[in-house]
């Protein structure tokens, strides 16, 4: 009789091949719980939820107009924008010492640049703080 471990493997071969990282397209998602509150995302269906032109209020609700910010220095015309009229300057810098963006304040983008140059030469004579108030 021949030797019985001549050509055995010493360990079984795999039968399958090695796994791949995403899972088989024909097989099911596996199905969780959703939450209660949970809505899907993506293109509604005619059938279901409010038509496109209700209004939560009623047809006759009126919309909330946003008014639109205006440049204060525009508007009143200054020629200049002075860093030692601290009453203006310090309405444009917050709490934290930090200045005030154009959309928070409205300024226009010249007017902007201004009140920055203001606020900065205010800083480096010491009219206004480089930082807020220290809290202790």
């Amino acid at each position: 009789m021949a030797d019985s471990t001549e050509n055995t493997p010493s360990t079984p071969a795999p039968s399958s091949p090695a796994p791949s990282s995403s899972p088989a397209p024909s097989s099911p998602r596996p199905s969780t719980p959703r939450p209660s509150g949970f809505r899907p995302s993506g293109p509604r269906s005619s059938e279901g939820g409010r038509p496109r032109d209700s209004r939560p209020g009623g047809p006759n609700k009126k919309r909330f107009t946003v008014r639109r910010k205006v440049c204060r220095f525009c508007v009143d015309k200054a020629p200049f924008i002075d860093y030692k009229d601290l009453k203006t300057v310090k309405f444009f810098i917050t709490e934290r010492g930090k200045i005030l963006p154009r959309r928070i304040s409205g300024n226009c983008a010249r007017h902007q640049r201004e009140i920055t140059v203001a606020i900065q030469r205010g800083r480096n004579i010491a009219l206004l703080p480089f930082s807020g108030e220290k809290i202790s």
